[in-house]
């Protein structure tokens, strides 16, 4: 009888995270647009999905185990993640508008853009330990899943589903899509659009902290 009431405390905190994380991750911000051009390149997909996966994999769980804890110790973390943040956020977008208004080769810039596993691993990455956001949703689900007591190593594993769930969407979605963009034009329209997400995430970064 405990057993079954277990895994039904289980079974429920799983599906709480599941729907928590699904509402959290599936969100087209700066690391689902970094991993949806590269899948379109076709440049590291794989190393870069498993990268995110196991990022999100262990500070899901230390948000449950304790991360909130840290963030109390050391409050000017805050900070200092949020403005490192901004900074790359600018980066990136700079170069997204630098490529999407060259009047070269689009693809061929596109090729160019991660040169080798080391830096799409890196770029991985920064897309999530740089990005304020990243940080946010890590606490916000530490503060829920204390919610459910012995049970929210449940929700976070329910949390981790979800992040597998949309990191596959988007690893199948950017190799459907790839036919489209054998047209140089759009991935020239690609890097504007994400050249406006990564602005308006720094810019938006930059208001909340001033």
């Amino acid at each position: 009888m405990f057993s079954l009431i277990t895994n039904s405390s289980f079974f429920s905190a799983w599906a709480s995270g599941a729907a928590t994380g699904l509402g959290l991750f599936a969100v087209v911000g700066a690391q689902s647009a970094f991993i949806l051009r590269q899948g379109l390149m076709r440049s590291h997909l794989f190393s870069i999905l498993l990268t995110c996966g196991l990022i999100d994999l262990v500070f899901i769980f230390a948000s449950v185990w304790g991360l909130q804890t840290i963030a109390v110790w050391f409050p000017w973390l805050t900070a200092v993640i949020l403005w490192f943040g901004v900074a790359f956020l600018l980066w990136y977008a700079l170069q997204s508008a630098r490529r999407a208004l060259s009047k070269g080769s689009a693809l061929a810039l596109a090729e160019q853009a991660v040169p080798s596993r080391r830096a799409a691993l890196l770029g991985a990455m920064g897309f999530s330990l740089l990005n304020p956001h990243f940080w946010l949703d890590m606490m916000v689900v530490g503060s829920l899943a204390h919610s459910f007591g012995d049970a929210r190593d449940g929700f976070a594993a329910g949390a981790f589903t979800a992040s597998l769930i949309w990191l596959a969407v988007l690893g199948v979605g950017s190799r459907l899509f790839a036919p489209l963009f054998a047209n140089p034009r759009a991935w020239r329209i690609l890097d504007g659009c994400i050249a406006v997400i990564m602005a308006g995430l720094a810019f938006g970064l930059a208001y909340k902290g001033a």
